[in-house]
């Protein structure tokens, strides 16, 4: 067999084995009196669903039927009759360019559009073009907003012949989405025809594998069109062992995944055009060469891994490293329940997982049926340790969580999410308002005006729909990303276009929102002043630089003192003589750098010192005692036990240099103390050694 011939049978093995994946999509668009006004909005959604196609499903075939036009073009029509104003706007074909363009171009219909004879004709393109071949993966998108009533059958009622329609479905291995966009307008949902082709919608979701959902804006129209066909995969296949008696068999699927931009490829243009076969792709290769002679190329099987330890790279064999390396076997156990209240939310890590009873198995759907609805019952969850795969190199514990059906053609099941290890949790210590200087606090009618700002903003107010509902919202970036993509496949010098006003509602705060609560928005605005924030000079900057930690000689009065503490609307850089306390508080609760809480201590301690080299005779005792209390209180605060006690250290050892142990014995008699570890965690003095420095000196 010549190379070619192989390379042949290759592709083509290659491009049958894709075309086995491919999906038959129909799409079936009302473009009825009624649609058109979102009919842009529409024609945006479809073509995006065609760029997607190209980029992730190039041999995805796609058929465009367009219903509630006044001329009618169906094969069913020419065959049988009937079917009127439903027109075949492009027959099923592989995606390609020219289906976008047939998407932006939808034609506005003049008559009443009948959502069941379109569906009737999309049917009917599928069977004949596919028989029964890809089951499953044929499927319906009809996008009405199902206001006017569909025709009364021959034979039979209208449900009868939804009924019959589904079974049809089914029979073919037929799915269909029903997406019913009526935008914001005010309807009575008490009208008979809207309650009527609504219950007719249902009917397809209960029967078929299908979904009916209601979108108010562009925004969920665009999420709620199903883009991409994701074959689900398993995770894992086996056993939940309950105790090493009492096992159920389950699968794993992913329910959550995050979406990511496409793998983009470096592509070489110096295949010679005649290679109908060439792939075009790079391929990079790299060489090790030795660093005493760059000349020369250190072959594989003389490679080794090195690892740093410190300043040194510690060589270690493969088979020194498969030795070593942790090897748990696969399988999911359940460790123990406990109550649900203990699981917070942001525990979660990574993506959810859904966990199912063995298809077909009904023992284990029954089990997993009566675990899920008595954790339920009895407000519990429970823990696993998880190995997905043989030879993985990790176990993960996680929260297994009932999913208890409402519905009958599905089963009860569970979800599965990963929990953090010790090492994975940061806590977060945040001061607490409470603590901030009265000048920083809100006062009654700030609250007031700033609680009626968040509640304008609410995403979800009572009685109206979520504004962004997570089902139906997209990722504006990845949406932006596609749609630049298309144009660039046209034109390669096309620039970014700006973005979409269906994005925008995404991105950016709504409009008619902003406009309705101008009044919340003008009292929040009239209760807080905005002030530009100054800044320190170059000067003081360099200063607070380069002193070192710990250092105080030659360092009080190098600060130009700044006595602004009481000074409204102006930020304190500096602690005054005036008022150190104050200028203290305001420094360490500033947040528009994290630089301030260690200026504001050091500045502090300065402070201090120069406060007790001035002192005579104790005159200016209590001013110190006042300043050793504010810093205190801080250092507690913003869990920084460790300055404070060693500067206590470093102030009783000052005060013997200075002959000021008068001093410790005023500090000892106020009950001034370390800071200890119940105040504290990161402090290295116990309870019951809070005051041995005075103990110390009063012995």
């Amino acid at each position: 067999m010549y190379a070619s011939d192989l390379r042949l049978r290759i592709f083509c093995f290659c491009e049958e084995k894709m075309a086995r994946n491919k999906e038959a999509l129909i799409l079936l668009i009302d473009v009825g009196p009624s649609m058109h006004n979102v009919l842009p909005e529409i024609q945006k959604v479809c073509s995006l669903l065609i760029q997607k196609k190209l980029v992730f499903n190039k041999y995805d075939e796609v058929g465009v039927v367009v219903f509630g036009t006044k001329d009618t073009n169906n094969d069913l029509m020419k065959e049988v009759g009937g079917y009127e104003h439903v027109t075949v706007l492009q027959p099923i074909k592989v995606v390609d360019g020219d289906l976008v363009d047939v998407t932006q171009q939808l034609p506005q219909g003049t008559v009443p559009g009948d959502f069941m004879d379109a569906i009737v004709v999309g049917m009917d393109m599928l069977i004949k073009k596919y028989q029964d071949t890809i089951k499953g993966k044929k499927r319906i998108c009809l996008i009405t907003d199902a206001m006017y009533p569909i025709k009364d059958p021959y034979e039979g009622t209208k449900e009868d012949q939804v009924y019959t329609i589904a079974e049809q479905m089914a029979a073919h291995g037929m799915k269909i989405d029903c997406i019913i966009f009526r935008g914001h307008q005010e309807l009575n949902k008490n009208n008979p025809t809207i309650k009527e082709n609504d219950m007719l919608l249902s009917i397809f979701s209960k029967k078929t594998k299908a979904k009916a959902v209601h979108v108010e804006t562009s925004t969920s129209l665009l999420g709620a069109l199903r883009t991409r066909n994701l074959a689900p995969v398993t995770t894992f296949r086996g056993d939940l062992e309950l105790s090493p008696t009492c096992k159920i068999k389950i699968w794993v699927y992913k329910k959550t995944s995050e979406e990511k931009f496409p793998t983009l490829k470096k592509y070489s243009d110096k295949a010679p055009a005649s290679d109908k076969y060439a792939t075009h792709e790079i391929k990079i290769d790299y060489e090790y060469k030795s660093v005493q002679d760059s000349s020369k190329v250190v072959p594989p099987e003389q490679r080794i891994k090195g690892y740093r330890y410190g300043p040194q790279v510690i060589p270690i064999s493969s088979a020194e490293f498969e030795a070593v390396k942790f090897k748990p076997e696969k399988g999911v156990k359940l460790l123990g329940f406990t109550n649900a209240s203990n699981i917070m939310r942001h525990y979660y890590m990574k993506d959810v997982n859904i966990i199912i009873a063995d298809p077909g198995n009904k023992k284990a759907t029954l089990a997993v049926s009566a675990l899920a609805r008595a954790m339920k019952e009895k407000d519990k969850v429970g823990i696993l340790r998880c190995v997905w795969r043989q030879g993985q190199a990790y176990a993960v514990i996680g929260v297994l969580t009932p999913n208890v059906s409402d519905k009958d053609n599905i089963a009860d099941s569970f979800y599965f999410n990963v929990l953090p290890f010790a090492e994975d949790v940061r806590e977060f210590q945040f001061p607490s308002f409470s603590n901030l200087p009265k000048t920083l606090l809100p006062n009654e009618q700030q609250q007031e005006a700033a609680d009626k700002l968040v509640m304008m903003m609410d995403m979800a107010p009572p009685g109206k729909e979520e504004a962004l509902r997570p089902d139906f919202t997209p990722n504006p970036v990845l949406e932006r990303f596609y749609h630049h993509l298309e144009l660039k496949s046209k034109n390669p010098d096309a620039a970014v276009p700006p973005l979409d006003s269906t994005l925008k509602r995404i991105t950016e705060p709504d409009p008619e929102i902003i406009s309705q609560n101008m009044l919340v928005i003008d009292e929040f605005r009239k209760h807080f002043e905005l002030k530009e924030n100054p800044k320190l000079k170059k000067s003081a900057r360099r200063l607070l630089r380069d002193q070192k930690s710990g250092s105080y000689e030659g360092q009080v009065g190098q600060i130009k003192d700044k006595a602004v503490g009481s000074t409204p609307g102006v930020k304190v850089e500096a602690i005054g003589d005036v008022t150190a306390v104050q200028d203290f508080e305001a420094m360490i609760s500033r947040r528009d750098s994290p630089e301030w809480v260690s200026k504001a201590i050091f500045g502090m301690k300065n402070k201090v010192f120069e406060i007790l080299e001035n002192s005579n005779e104790g005159e200016n005792y209590s001013k110190a005692l006042e300043c050793l209390v504010a810093l205190r209180k801080g250092c507690v605060i913003e869990q920084e036990p460790k300055q404070f006690n060693n500067f206590l250290r470093h102030v009783y050892r000052f005060c013997e240099e200075k002959h000021l142990k008068s001093f410790c014995e005023f500090l000892g008699s106020k009950d001034i103390t370390f800071i200890t570890k119940t105040e504290a965690e990161d402090s290295d003095v116990a309870e019951k050694d809070a005051r041995s420095l005075f103990v110390k000196a009063e012995s």
